[in-house]
C-alpha cells in the first residue's frame, strides 16, 4: 500500500504550478558529502569596521547616522537603479531584452551589530514592520514601479555579504518571475471560487493540523505541503490582505510575535544563528488592477538538511527536471513546532 512517509511521489505547489518530487526513503542514506564550517555567531554589539552600523563609514564613503531604531537608505550597489534608459533588443524575436529600472534600499533591524530578528524584542521587531509599511507605501507612489520585493538573505552561507541584522527591499518596474505565477494562479481560484487560494488552503491546514509550526489570533507558520527546502516554512495572513499596508495595530503586533517565535524555533533546530532567505509576497501596485485575488504571505527558504553543517544542494535533477526533497513537510514540521520558544543561547 502506498505511504507518503515511505514512497517517492510528486506534490503540485498551488501558488506557483511547478511540482516537486518527494523522496522520504533517501534520508537513510549516509552522508559523505561536503560538511560546512559552522560560523561563529559571537558578534558584538558594535563592530567598528562593519558598514552597517550607526557612525560608521559606508563602502561608497557616506556616514550612517546614529540611528537608535530600524533604519533604511538606498541600497550603495543597488541592482536596480532608477535612471535606466528606456531600451533593449529583439534579434529575430531570439534574442530578446529589455531595458529595467527600479529602487534598491537597505534595511537595518536594530543598531545592535548582535541583534538578529529571534533576539530581539517583539516591540523593536514591530518597529520594523513599521518600517517595511512605510517603505512600501512611498516606494509604490513611484508610477513606474510595478512591484516590491521585501526580504532578509541571513547568514554566510546564504550569501550575506555583511554580518549586521538586515534586510533588502527592491522594487522593480516589472514583475518577477515567482510572481508572475502566483499571480496567476491566484487569480485563477479567486475566479472560480470567490475565495483566496490561501485562505482555502489555510482553512484546510487548520483542520489537518499536519505541518502546522505556530499560530496566533492573525497568522499561522507553516510549512507548505509542497515544501522544496528541508524546514521551509510560510507565514499566512488569517485575515484576506493584499499588502502589508492593511495590517491593522493588532496584526503588526501578532506578526512580530509569530516572526520571533519562528526563527526562534529555526535557531533550536541546530542551536546556532540559523541561515535562510525570507521574503514576503504581496500584491504588485501601479498595473491599474485592485489585485483582489492575492492573498499577503510570507516564505522562509533555510538551506540546512540533516545538522547545522549538512546542507541542502540543488543540483543534477533538480536543476534539469524539477526540485526534489528527501525529509516529508509533515516530519520538518513535527520537528519545528515542538521545539522550545526560549532561545538557545538564553537557556
Amino acid at each position: 500500500m502506498f505511504d507518503s512517509k515511505e514512497h517517492s511521489h510528486t506534490r503540485l505547489n498551488i501558488l506557483t504550478g511547478d511540482w516537486i518530487l518527494v523522496s522520504p526513503h533517501r534520508m537513510k542514506r549516509p552522508w559523505q558529502g561536503k560538511v560546512e564550517t559552522v560560523p561563529a555567531d559571537n558578534r558584538p554589539s558594535y563592530d567598528p569596521t562593519c558598514y552597517l552600523c550607526p557612525g560608521n563609514k559606508r563602502s561608497d564613503g557616506s556616514m550612517n547616522p546614529a540611528y537608535t531604531d530600524a533604519y533604511v537608505f538606498v541600497n550603495d550597489f543597488s541592482a536596480l537603479l532608477p535612471e535606466t534608459p528606456d531600451g533593449g533588443e529583439s534579434d529575430q524575436g531570439l534574442l530578446v531584452s529589455k531595458s529595467e529600472t527600479g529602487i534598491c534600499k537597505v534595511i537595518c533591524f536594530s543598531p545592535d551589530h548582535s541583534l538578529t530578528l529571534p533576539v530581539m524584542q517583539e516591540d523593536a521587531i514591530v518597529k520594523v514592520i513599521h518600517l517595511w509599511k512605510q517603505e512600501f507605501e512611498e516606494l509604490s507612489k513611484h508610477k513606474h514601479i510595478r512591484y516590491i520585493q521585501i526580504f532578509e538573505n541571513k547568514g554566510e552561507i546564504m550569501g550575506c555579504s555583511n554580518p549586521h541584522p538586515h534586510g533588502q527591499i527592491w522594487a522593480s518596474s516589472s514583475l518577477p518571475l515567482e510572481l508572475t505565477k502566483e499571480t496567476t494562479q491566484q487569480k485563477k481560484y479567486y475566479t472560480q471560487h470567490g475565495k483566496s487560494l490561501l485562505s482555502a488552503y489555510l482553512d484546510l491546514e487548520l483542520e489537518k493540523q499536519e505541518r502546522i509550526v505556530v499560530e496566533n489570533e492573525h497568522f499561522v507558520a507553516l510549512v507548505p505541503y509542497w515544501a522544496v527546502w528541508p524546514y521551509e516554512t510560510m507565514i499566512i495572513s488569517k485575515r484576506h490582505v493584499q499588502t502589508i499596508l492593511q495590517f491593522t495595530p493588532e496584526e503588526e503586533k501578532a506578526f512580530a510575535a509569530i516572526l520571533k517565535q519562528l526563527t526562534t524555533r529555526y535557531d533550536n533546530l541546530f542551536n546556532i544563528s540559523f541561515p535562510y532567505s525570507g521574503g514576503m509576497h504581496q500584491a504588485p501596485v501601479n498595473d491599474g488592477e485592485d489585485h483582489a485575488e492575492w492573498h499577503w504571505h510570507m516564505h522562509f527558504y533555510p538551506p540546512l538538511l540533516r545538522s547545522a553543517t549538512v546542507k541542502k544542494f540543488m543540483v543534477g535533477y533538480e536543476m534539469l527536471a524539477n526540485p526534489q526533497r528527501d525529509i516529508t513537510p509533515e516530519a520538518a514540521a513535527a520537528t519545528l513546532q515542538q521545539l522550545s520558544e526560549i532561545h538557545y543561547s538564553l537557556r
